[in-house]
């Protein structure tokens, strides 16, 4: 049978462009929408932490504005904000929610049962109801834990290791962080331990910081330990210029704290702490679900020494302690 080239040629030329029109009616991909809640926007703690997880959500291929949408929130460690925050990252419905911190962590999980969330912090996560178990975390939350109750014992050798005549110390904490609220319990049980005193000095919110300072420098305890919560760590530089005024050596978890004058850090390396982050996003974004991801302890810790620090308020610092140490602040 003869075919009428001219009419072939017309056909085939109406399916093309047909074909053409319903490539351009086709949606475009939709993009992945991850939702970041941190405590501060400020600060070199806060943008090194964000930077890590920036380039680590890089690497599984979430570029931002190109192959994925990110929404950043931070709270500033005010209640009122944290609300706010929590409240409008659930309307906006992300595929995955990254957040930081025991009070952040508590406040978005109230907030929602189906959007998955991934958290970086939260030091005791089962007994802060966070999750079931670290092996089987239950429900919509998992995520990479930074301490337990082992680490509080090493904060308080290395204070003796550099008083060994130390009686008491004054510990910084925080009652609205249920992660500071445990481990505030253990210090005192590994205190006990060791025959030393505590001084308990609750910094919740904004109007304890005062008092707070003002019960330091009353008491004038042998030590200070401040355990890393919004508040605490918001004022941590001036607890250090009081550490260092009254002469009194001072540790706490976050190495990063050691650049606002205290004396010495021993805690969980938070940056390979945000590096496992972006992979825990991208198996949920490829279906995995929180609740059969396990939640991770640290395997990185990192002891840090400020010898400014050390050296304006008289001590010394035993050489095994600075040939341990990964960070030096001359």
């Amino acid at each position: 049978m003869m075919i009428n080239r001219r009419r072939f040629i017309r056909a085939a030329g109406a399916g093309i462009a047909l074909a053409a029109v319903a490539a351009e009616a086709q949606p475009a991909a939709r993009l992945p929408r991850i939702a970041v809640l941190l405590t501060s926007s400020t600060g070199s703690v806060a943008s090194a932490g964000a930077d890590i997880l920036r380039e680590g959500l890089r690497e599984f291929g979430y570029v931002e504005g190109r192959t994925a949408i990110i929404e950043w929130r931070y709270w500033e460690g005010k209640p009122e904000r944290l609300r706010d925050a929590v409240a409008e990252l659930v309307r906006l419905n992300p595929d995955v929610i990254v957040v930081g911190g025991s009070e952040a962590t508590r406040a978005m999980k109230a907030a929602t049962r189906s959007i998955p969330i991934v958290f970086s912090g939260p030091s005791y996560p089962v007994e802060e109801g966070l999750v079931e178990s670290f092996a089987r975390p239950g429900g919509n939350i998992t995520g990479v834990t930074v301490a337990q109750s082992d680490h509080v014992p090493k904060l308080l050798q290395l204070l003796l290791d550099v008083v060994p005549t130390l009686a008491d110390i004054g510990v910084i904490w925080s009652p609205a962080n249920p992660g500071s609220t445990f481990l505030f319990r253990d210090t005192e049980a590994a205190a006990r331990g060791l025959k030393l005193k505590v001084l308990s000095v609750p910094m919740a919110i904004a109007a304890d910081v005062e008092p707070a300072l003002a019960a330091i420098a009353r008491a004038r305890p042998g030590a200070l330990i401040l355990n890393p919560a919004p508040i605490p760590i918001v004022n941590a530089e001036r607890v250090g210029d009081l550490a260092i005024r009254l002469r009194i050596p001072s540790i706490t978890q976050a190495k990063a704290l050691l650049e606002r004058g205290l004396l010495m850090s021993y805690g969980a390396d938070a940056r390979d702490v945000q590096r496992r982050l972006p992979s825990y996003v991208d198996r949920i974004l490829k279906g995995a679900k929180p609740a059969d991801m396990p939640v991770e302890r640290p395997t990185k810790f990192e002891l840090g020494i400020n010898m400014k620090t050390a050296k304006a308020i008289g001590v010394t610092i035993p050489q095994s302690l600075l040939l341990r140490a990964d960070a030096v602040i001359q």
